[in-house]
C-alpha cells in the first residue's frame, strides 16, 4: 500500500500532512538528544558510593568529593551537595537534598515537554487531517457534479493518509516519553537513596566527636557543681 502512495504529491497537496511530517522531524530530533543525554548520565553510583563510604569513614571529606566528581550519575551530585553541607542541621541538610535533587530533575526532564506535547497533539492533527480530505472530497463532488468513486477518491485517500501518518508520529512519541520519564525516576530514586545511605555514614562518622565534645557519658567536660542545699 505505501510502495504505491505518492508521498511527495501528498504532501503538496495536503497541508496538514507539512504540519505532520514537521512534527514527526521535530519528534526525531529532541528524542536522539534525550536519548544521548540519558546515555551520558549512566555511571556507576555504586561504586561511587563504595568510595565515598570509604574515604568518610576515614574521614576525608575533601577526597570523599573525588568520586562524586568524577560520577556521571545524577548521585554523584546529589551525593557532592550532600558532602558539602554535612556540617549543617538536619533540617538544612534535608533541604539541601531536595534542592539538588530538583536541580537533577530539571536537568533530565528537559525538552520532554516537547515529546508529551507530539504524542498528544499528532493524532489531533490527523484528525484535522481526516476532516480536511473529508472537506476535499465533497468540493470535488460539487465541481464535477458527481459521486464517483474517481472523484472522491482523492480527498478520501487523503483524509486515510493524514490520519494514519498523525497516529505513526503520536504512537512513537508516547512511547518515548513514557520510556524517558521512567528513567528519570529511576535515576533520580537511585541519587536519593544513596544520599540517605550518605547521610548515615556522615552521621555515624562524626557522632564520636560529637559525644566526646558534649556527652556526659565521656567524661570530658566537667560535671556542673552540685547546688548547695539551703
Amino acid at each position: 500500500m505505501f510502495e504505491n502512495m505518492d508521498w511527495i504529491a501528498a504532501m503538496r497537496t495536503s497541508p496538514v500532512m507539512l504540519v505532520i511530517f514537521a512534527c514527526s522531524v521535530i519528534t526525531l530530533g529532541f528524542a536522539i538528544e534525550r536519548a544521548l543525554y540519558f546515555m551520558q548520565q549512566r555511571g556507576n553510583p555504586d561504586a561511587m558510593l563504595t568510595e565515598v563510604l570509604e574515604r568518610v569513614r576515614t574521614g576525608s571529606l575533601g577526597e570523599a568529593l573525588w568520586p562524586c566528581a568524577n560520577c556521571k550519575h545524577p548521585a554523584g551530585a546529589v551525593a557532592a551537595r550532600v558532602i558539602k553541607h554535612a556540617n549543617l542541621s538536619e533540617e538544612a541538610q534535608e533541604d539541601q537534598l531536595q534542592i539538588a535533587l530538583s536541580e537533577q530533575r530539571l536537568k533530565l526532564d528537559r525538552n520532554l515537554g516537547v515529546l508529551g506535547t507530539m504524542g498528544n497533539t499528532a493524532p489531533l492533527i490527523g484528525l484535522l487531517g481526516t476532516v480536511w480530505g473529508i472537506m476535499r472530497a465533497f468540493h470535488d463532488m460539487a465541481r464535477t457534479g458527481s459521486a464517483g468513486p474517481s472523484v472522491v477518491a482523492a480527498g478520501v485517500a487523503e483524509a486515510l493518509f493524514t490520519t494514519a501518518a498523525g497516529l505513526m508520529v503520536a504512537v512513537p512519541a508516547v512511547m518515548l516519553y513514557n520510556h524517558f520519564v521512567r528513567r528519570i525516576t529511576v535515576l533520580l530514586t537511585v541519587a536519593e537513596n544513596h544520599a540517605r545511605v550518605l547521610r548515615i555514614a556522615l552521621a555515624e562518622a562524626g557522632r564520636p566527636r560529637d559525644a566526646r565534645a558534649t556527652g556526659p557519658a565521656g567524661h570530658n567536660e566537667p560535671l556542673a557543681p552540685a547546688r548547695e542545699s539551703a
